[in-house]
Parts: structure tokens; C-alpha cells; sequence
């Protein structure tokens, strides 16, 4: 019996005695209580009356276990063949997750918790409410998300996910709508951090947008998706007033997004990867519907690398560009290093800018796994086994933003920005990734710092 051992299951081949290749005579699943079989079969590159060569057979069956795996609808997933008169007996054998989520929201009104601390208000500056998702809704791998958000910032959303629709599950397609209210906003970068303005009544901005789009699914690691929205914001005049060019003088704007992203994902777990590679495209146009502001467009580029070292280590590393062509741009849509991406240490900070680059690389070590915790006092199996692994990981960060014509308060855009540091990395439920990192900084600054996902 040839065994190949992924980090997480088995896949089990037993011999096939003078064969070189054989049919598949059937294939069976197990355990998709709720989950589709077609949902299932449309993953696999192999049916039932394909021929297989045996050599490869180990190979070819993890690579379709991964592929069942990464739909994050399952636990686990484990793959047996044998051979009978007729042909290869393919087995695949899935437990799946909990799939309805209420979640409290209790969350910080901040980009993260260092800003939060800075701010003289943070006592306020909380949001409460509830995150509900629905995945593997009809067991077709459909998703609900709504979210009902008061507090200091107020949001109300809502949105169906279908990454696959019809007998071969390769047009899909995503619709929402969102509204959100904030009673403060950042109006203004200065030395290199947001200045925020509080209205004592109302809210400083208003954002609605409506988003609709088709997705074409190859397979689970290969998507390209195509979306439009619309979207209206509004800000009150004192924002206006302190900063004329948030909106480029107007107070309330109107315009569509346009929207092509490609995304390939070949990483062995889409949680925590320790090996594959990650690429993504997007190309977004924007249309504003005055006939006077002029529309711009957004290049980003997204690639990332995963490799096995041996003996326990694993590096990591990412890269990501950003390029915006624009005749002229609000500082609302100015936004660089600081918001969705970062050179870790500089979390105080944000950097605006047209183009920006952000290379990240860590080597991380597995400190310990130990055998999952089993709560006794629930049946379930679907939520009753908290996995928990925990890694060392130091890493190095750089990035650069290329800000033309940049105020002089400013003094991070246009440099070289550095850092590393060592941090730890908590993988448990439901692919939850939580990290605590020490950080020195270019300015020579140091601190500690909470995130909830995987840096790179």
C-alpha cells in the first residue's frame, strides 16, 4: 500500500497486482450529509470511465482531496481506492462543518487596535451588533451574509455569494447591498496619521453602493469575476470645509465601479499555507456620474510564495503592487500603505499615495500541534474538535509609496519604508488565524502588535 500524507488527512491507494493503468469504475462519496454530490463531482479532474495511470494514482488523488478540501465546506477530507473486475473504486469521505454563523459583533470603530489606544474617545469608539453567514447554503456551496451593525459606526448588509451555478458549476454570480453611517471620519492625513472629525449631531458621512457581477469558476483554484457597482456618499459640509479636496469640493458624489479580478489560488490550505502559490489581478475603473469629475483607474497585483524548507521551517513571502492613472484624485481615493495592506510596525501610521509596492517574507516553524481538544459535553462533531497548531515566525517587511506632489507634513510617502520582527501564530477553529508580533520599524520604533488573520 502506497500512503501519501497531507498535513491534515490520508489518502490511501491499495495495489492493483500487474497493472499499469486502470478505468475508474465508480466513484462514491461519504458523509455530505447536506452538501450536493454534484457539487462534489464537478471539483474532480477524473469521472467514472476515465483511465488512470497507477503510478501517478497517489498524486492525482491528493491533488483532487485538496481540491474538495479547499471549498472550506469540510473538516476533513479522506480518499481510499481499491481495485475490483471492473476497475479503480474511488472512495472520498468528508465531515462536514457547522455551516449557520451568528456572531456577535463587539468590535473597535479603528483600522486596528493601535489607533484605537490613540484615540482620546476610544470609550465610544465601539460597534456592537450581529455578523450572520450561511455557507453551503441549498448544500450547493452558496453564501448568505448580513450584517446588522449599531454602535459608533452603523451598517446594514447584505449579500448572496453562488460561486457556481447549473450542471457544470461554472458561471456563478454575486449580488449585495450596503449602507453605513459613521459619526466620525477621518478627514485628513497629517504626519502620516488620520485626523478625525466628530459631529456633535448627525453623521459626518453617508455610503450606500449596490454591487452585482458573474463569476467564472474553473475550479476552486481558478476564478475570474466580473462586478459593477453603484455607489452614492455623502459628507457633510464641515468636512468639506476643513478638507475641500475629500471630495474635490463636492459634497456628494455618484459613480459606478467597474470591476475585472482574477484570482488563482494553488496554496496546499487556504487558512494558514505552508505550501503552493497565491496570484491574484484586478483591474477596477472608475466612472463618476457628474460628467465633470474625470474617472480613473486602479491596477493591483497580488503574488505570494509558499515553500517547504525541511526540518520543521517554512518560508513565506508576498508581493503587491498597486498602480492608479488619474488625472487628478479626491484624497478619499488616495489611500496607499496604512489601509488593506501594511509594512507591519508602521500600524500607526498611514501613507497615501497613487502607486505603492509591499514586499512581506517570514520563515516560520512549527512549535507545536498538539491533538485536537475535544469537548465531551457536545454530540456534535461538527463543532465539538478545536484544532490548534502554533507556529514561530520571523519576518521582514518593505514597502514603498509613490505619492507625486505630496504635502510637506507628510513625511513617509516617497521612502523606502522596513521592518521585521518575530511573532506567533495561532491556526484553530474554522481556519481562525490569530498573531502576536514584536515589531521594529525604519524609525527605529518598536511595539506590539494583535492581528486576526495570516499576514502574508
Amino acid at each position: 500500500m502506497t500512503t501519501v500524507a497531507p498535513t491534515d488527512t490520508l489518502v490511501r491507494v491499495m495495489p492493483c497486482p500487474e497493472l499499469v493503468r486502470a478505468p475508474v469504475a465508480t466513484i462514491i462519496f461519504g458523509g455530505n450529509a447536506i452538501t450536493k454530490e454534484q457539487i462534489l463531482r464537478v471539483e474532480l479532474d477524473f469521472h467514472e470511465g476515465d483511465t488512470l495511470t497507477l503510478a501517478d494514482l497517489p498524486a492525482r488523488l491528493e491533488a483532487n482531496r485538496s481540491r474538495l478540501f479547499n471549498l472550506q465546506l469540510f473538516h476533513a477530507v479522506v480518499v481510499q481506492s481499491s481495485c475490483t473486475g471492473t476497475g479503480l473504486i474511488i472512495v472520498f469521505g468528508v465531515q462536514e462543518r457547522w455551516y449557520t454563523f451568528p456572531v456577535p459583533i463587539l468590535s473597535l470603530a479603528d483600522r486596528n487596535l493601535r489607533s484605537w489606544l490613540d484615540r482620546p474617545d476610544r470609550g465610544r469608539r465601539l460597534d456592537y451588533g450581529l455578523h450572520l453567514t450561511r455557507s453551503n447554503f441549498r448544500g450547493r456551496n452558496e453564501q448568505i451574509i448580513a450584517n446588522l451593525q449599531l454602535g459608533f459606526n452603523r451598517k446594514y448588509e447584505l449579500f448572496y455569494e453562488a460561486p457556481g451555478l447549473g450542471r457544470y458549476r461554472r458561471i456563478g454570480v454575486g449580488v449585495g447591498g450596503s449602507f453605513s453611517q459613521s459619526r466620525t471620519l477621518d478627514y485628513l492625513t497629517r504626519a502620516d496619521e488620520l485626523v478625525a472629525l466628530r459631529a456633535d449631531a448627525g453623521f459626518p458621512i453617508q455610503r450606500f453602493y449596490a454591487t452585482a457581477g458573474v463569476r467564472f469558476r474553473h475550479t476552486v483554484q481558478f476564478l475570474t469575476a466580473f462586478d459593477a457597482s453603484y455607489h452614492r456618499e455623502r459628507i457633510t459640509d464641515s468636512v468639506n470645509y476643513f478638507n475641500p479636496n475629500y471630495y474635490q469640493g463636492r459634497t456628494q458624489r455618484e459613480f459606478l465601479d467597474l470591476t475585472l479580478t482574477s484570482t488563482r489560488n494553488q496554496r496546499n490550505t487556504f487558512a494558514y499555507p505552508l505550501a503552493g502559490q497565491f496570484a491574484q489581478f484586478r483591474l477596477t475603473h472608475r466612472v463618476f456620474l457628474d460628467a465633470v469629475t474625470p474617472s480613473f483607474t486602479t491596477l493591483r497585483v497580488k503574488y505570494a510564495r509558499y515553500l517547504p524548507l525541511g526540518h520543521g521551517l517554512h518560508y513565506s513571502a508576498g508581493l503587491t503592487g498597486q498602480a492608479r492613472i488619474a488625472r487628478r484624485l479626491a484624497y478619499a481615493d488616495s489611500r496607499a500603505l496604512g489601509y488593506e495592506d501594511l509594512v507591519r510596525g508602521y500600524d500607526q501610521y498611514v501613507i497615501d499615495g497613487r502607486h505603492y509596492g509591499l514586499l512581506q517574507q517570514g520563515i516560520s516553524y512549527r512549535l507545536l500541534k498538539p491533538s485536537p481538544i475535544k469537548l465531551e459535553s457536545l454530540d456534535n462533531p461538527k463543532i465539538n474538535t478545536i484544532p490548534l497548531a502554533l507556529y514561530l515566525n520571523i519576518f521582514v517587511d518593505a514597502g514603498y509609496v509613490s505619492a507625486p506632489g505630496q504635502r510637506f507634513q507628510n513625511r513617509l510617502p516617497n521612502r523606502l519604508l522596513t521592518a521585521g520582527g518575530v511573532g506567533l501564530h495561532l491556526v484553530t477553529y474554522y481556519d481562525r488565524v490569530f498573531t502576536a508580533e514584536y515589531t521594529l520599524n525604519g524609525l527605529g520604533q518598536t511595539g506590539y502588535f494583535f492581528r486576526a488573520s495570516f499576514p502574508i
